[in-house]
């Protein structure tokens, strides 16, 4: 099989979505691995790094997909990319499609065949493809928050973690998945005084027993969420429903309950986001201000630490790609459950049924 691995050209994304490691992995069971020029420079791999592994450096983008069967990719195609991909190429990346009617919309026309990482179940019902990164994010948002917090970047001027005399800023965390409960840990460990909300009642339990005692479980409901907004520092948004629109628990509205310099960190937000007043953002210009809450929505996170990123996130990856390329995308699937729950778009058809729903105008 010939694998294409181009240079992510999403703002500031510096990830790659394939190590030279995996390139002689590949190479080794005599596959071809295509790698566009400077795809690794920026999670630490160089050009000659890749051809020592034995893959073939592409001057281009073009020449990446043009002969490439399939792509491996770190985010979603953005238009740019769009009309490089053929019709029957298989492209392995993040997608989260129900947020992007036009990313929909392009892969439908291009009838390529779409596998999400974010919809990929491991043999207990996990995300094992989205889990790394979220254990990433979960922990970036306690560091942005922090940092915004700060007066000159405009928040409250709270130190997260308080000192002898002061008591510590106060941080709510919608979400009790993987994100949610690596954000807890970071906020505890810094000694702020932390709130986390879920409706699964045994998640509540298991996390009860292993967060640490300045760590509050509560049953989330609207009433709760606005009993906790006027005394709340940060507020991280950590919802998922695996391949779904996240629901917005905190409306528009609800901004003026909260005090000026509060902070909110949307996790979310490549899924639609759980704030409503949230919209993706950029590295390069991360937050803006409405009605004196501070809003912090990079949709791509983990790309700023691109070093533990990459590994974390190949680690993952890696051992499904190498099924993919073995036996082809049509039998790894069929021999993989939870490999074929990853198919999103196939040749035109939407399969997935939460990006159906979605879109029910695309669905024929």
């Amino acid at each position: 099989m010939i694998i294409g691995c181009p240079k992510e050209i999403k703002n500031n994304e510096n990830r790659v979505a394939l190590t030279p490691g995996g390139a002689l992995e590949l190479v080794r069971r005599g596959h071809t691995v295509l790698v566009q020029t400077g795809a690794g420079r920026n999670s630490g791999y160089t050009d000659e790094e890749y051809v020592e592994a034995g893959a073939e450096i592409q001057s281009d983008i073009e020449s990446v997909y043009a002969r490439a069967e399939t792509i491996v990719k770190v985010k979603e195609p953005i238009e740019a990319e769009y009309s490089l991909i053929r019709e029957n190429q298989l492209v392995f990346t993040y997608f989260h499609f129900a947020s992007s009617q036009a990313l929909t919309e392009a892969m439908v026309k291009s009838k390529a065949v779409c596998l999400a990482y974010e919809t990929v179940l491991g043999p207990n019902g996990s995300l094992p493809l989205l889990v790394p990164m979220s254990e990433v994010a979960g922990r970036m948002s306690v560091q942005e928050g922090a940092k915004y917090l700060e007066k000159p970047a405009g928040g409250r001027g709270i130190l997260l973690g308080g000192v002898p005399g002061v008591p510590p800023a106060r941080v709510l965390i919608l979400g009790a998945g993987i994100v949610g409960t690596e954000a807890a840990k970071m906020a505890a460990g810094l000694h702020a005084n932390v709130t986390i909300m879920d409706i699964n009642l045994e998640r509540l339990r298991h996390l009860a027993n292993v967060l640490p005692a300045n760590v509050t479980l509560v049953f989330s409901n609207e009433y709760n969420i606005r009993r906790e907004l006027p005394r709340t520092d940060l507020i991280i948004g950590a919802v998922l429903i695996p391949g779904a629109k996240a629901p917005h628990l905190i409306t528009r509205q609800m901004l003026s309950e909260m005090r000026e310099g509060t902070v909110v960190i949307d996790v979310a937000v490549d899924q639609g986001g759980c704030i409503e007043t949230c919209h993706p953002t950029t590295h390069e210009d991360p937050t803006y201000t409405i009605d004196g809450v501070i809003h912090y929505c990079v949709a791509n996170m983990p790309g700023a630490v691109p070093f533990t990123s990459t590994l974390a996130l190949t680690n993952a990856t890696f051992p499904y790609l190498l099924q993919i390329a073995e036996k082809g995308w049509e039998r790894a699937t069929e021999e993989n459950a939870g490999l074929k729950e990853g198919l999103n778009i196939v040749r035109g058809e939407i399969v997935y049924r939460e990006v159906a729903e979605a879109f029910e105008h695309l669905v024929a």
